[in-house]
């Protein structure tokens, strides 16, 4: 039975990973998106939800030991398409600048690039708590975007905006914390 149960859970990730991927192309309808249109907040809605699933499925992993290599690999990659497919839809519609996307999209394939260059040393590199924490920013400030409405007279959009360029510093920062501990862990193989 125990065996069992730890099997669900770690198809509940799968799963909730997954929804993320599904979700990623239904959020770029949101490149249609006329000024005000209900298609802001379903495209936001989707949003949400590919965010809420991305942190069960971090939960279901610690809480309940679901951990895995491949997970470790799936997670992030299904966390980037459903940003990117967000970035692209608020590119279009001019609500970001495309150097930001550029630097965190160039980041994301240098990350992408260590990881695989880990992988073939059998090094496991899982996602770092600034890595985390620009994810968490991103997550809350491109529904905002979305909508692009500032509600009860706060800077709403200008604070989402200012989130994702903090998203890039702490990005970037991440990103020299994977290359530092791929060069350490090199050294020790």
């Amino acid at each position: 039975m125990t065996v069992y149960i730890s099997h669900l859970k770690q198809k509940l990730g799968l799963l909730a990973t997954t929804l993320r991927v599904v979700i990623a192309p239904v959020v770029l309808l949101g490149i249609y998106i006329p000024s005000n249109d209900k298609l802001k907040y379903i495209c936001a809605g989707l949003f949400i939800i590919g965010s809420v699933t991305d942190w069960l499925d971090g939960y279901w992993a610690r809480k309940y030991n679901g951990v895995t290599d491949f997970g470790k690999f799936y997670d992030p990659a299904a966390d980037k398409i459903i940003v990117l497919s967000a970035f692209i839809t608020l590119l279009v519609l001019q609500r970001i600048s495309p150097y930001l996307v550029f630097l965190l999209l160039s980041r994301d394939f240098i990350i992408g690039a260590v990881r695989s260059a880990a992988a073939t040393k059998n090094i496991v590199i899982s996602a770092k708590p600034l890595g985390k924490w620009k994810t968490a920013i991103q997550m809350f400030c491109i529904p905002v975007l979305f909508v692009n409405i500032n509600y009860f007279d706060l800077p709403l959009i200008e604070i989402a905006i200012f989130g994702l360029w903090l998203s890039l510093a702490l990005s970037l920062l991440s990103a020299a914390e994977y290359i530092n501990l791929f060069v350490k862990e090199t050294k020790t193989k």
